[in-house]
């Protein structure tokens, strides 16, 4: 089958993965890269800009060229346009803490655990190109209270939101994955049994086995 969707951001990116895993979840067809109408695009440049104001990824390229930019925006598009599993409830006030988690995964979650923590890691920007372990320790405590956070709302039930996988789950996935992989980050999240079981259970999901990889 021909590529239904276009994804505009690099497979490693954890927002990127979001979308992928939504896609998944609704059996859709995507594919994804740094390329629109076969152009090449570079992170910021014109043609960037032209799909997000602020240089951002991912990107969500339709068929008829039209485009939807930030991650949960692309989410809730996806499930409203598409049929297949739901990733948000249809009661308004689950539908709303659904909501809720996503954004807070987005902005919080990522700066705790991706931007201030493992980027100093995977893109290390210290004088010699070493890791920045200044950095890295300074982020600790954001990173353990983002654990805290996210083990407080899954106890007593197997998602952020309850009892079904949601757009906040898949928000969270490709974060909590990354950061389990990487030594460190396993070793501040050794003591969190029920977040590693919740990871464990996101894994064995079948979109999550396709990107979590």
């Amino acid at each position: 089958m021909d590529a239904q969707l276009k994804i505009l951001g690099p497979e490693f990116s954890t927002f990127v993965r979001s979308v992928m895993i939504a896609c998944e979840e609704k059996g859709l067809s995507y594919r994804y890269g740094m390329k629109a109408n076969d152009q090449q695009v570079k992170l910021g440049d014109e043609t960037h800009l032209k799909y997000h104001p602020y240089g951002k990824i991912p990107v969500l390229i339709l068929e008829d060229g039209r485009s939807i930019c930030e991650t949960a925006a692309i989410i809730r598009f996806i499930d409203n346009e598409y049929p297949g599993y739901e990733l948000f409830p249809t009661d308004l006030f689950a539908h709303a803490q659904v909501d809720q988690w996503a954004n807070l995964i987005g902005i919080y979650i990522d700066q705790a655990f991706v931007r201030k923590f493992l980027l100093e890691f995977l893109f290390p920007k210290g004088e010699d190109g070493s890791v920045r372990m200044d950095k890295v320790e300074a982020a600790i405590p954001e990173v353990n209270r983002a654990i805290a956070t996210l083990a407080k709302q899954l106890d007593g039930q197997d998602y952020m939101c309850g009892d079904q996988f949601s757009a906040a789950d898949i928000m969270l996935a490709p974060m909590l994955d990354y950061l389990a992989r990487h030594p460190k980050g396993a070793e501040l999240l050794a003591e969190e049994v029920k977040l590693l079981a919740y990871l464990e259970r996101v894994r064995q999901r079948p979109s999550c086995q396709k990107v979590l990889i």
